[in-house]
């Protein structure tokens, strides 16, 4: 399963880049998120990155531990984290349209890795498949409202 929504941003990307990288200031950033952790990479985001995020998701807070894995500074990065035999990775990429407008990219993947993951994601798949985009795409609103606010 795999979901990738995007959208146009009034703002330079690096403003938009600044935004999606500053792991504490995402906390008040994104409506989502109720609390970040940083566990490593704390003096400068990059691959190794990692912290523990906390979400409210379907009445019940969540906490996954996620980790950098790949980075273009400037440009995009790429999270993963585990849990429950599946493997979630995101990836956010920023392009500039122009000294003052921008695009943000967010693509979110989950790979089942096991049989149990596989029967669990076939079976409820579709109800978090509509979930996730619904999640991604207030992600999207509360970044691109914190960049155009400046």
């Amino acid at each position: 399963m795999e979901i990738t929504l995007s959208k146009e941003i009034t703002a330079p990307a690096s403003r938009v880049w600044q935004i999606i990288t500053d792991l504490e200031g995402c906390v008040q950033v994104i409506t989502g998120i109720d609390s970040i952790e940083i566990l490593a990479g704390e003096e400068q985001f990059g691959v190794g990155t990692r912290w523990r995020e906390t979400r409210t998701m379907l009445g019940k807070q969540t906490t996954e531990e996620m980790e950098v894995t790949a980075i273009e500074p400037g440009r995009f990065y790429v999270v993963e984290a585990g849990r429950a035999g599946l493997l979630y990775r995101s990836t956010l990429t920023v392009g500039a349209l122009g000294d003052e407008r921008s695009r943000l990219s967010m693509t979110f993947s989950a790979e089942p890795k096991g049989m149990a993951a596989r029967v669990l994601a076939a079976t409820v798949g579709r109800l978090f498949v509509g979930f996730t985009r619904k999640a991604l795409r207030q992600d999207l609103d509360d970044v691109t409202a914190a960049a155009e606010a400046g």
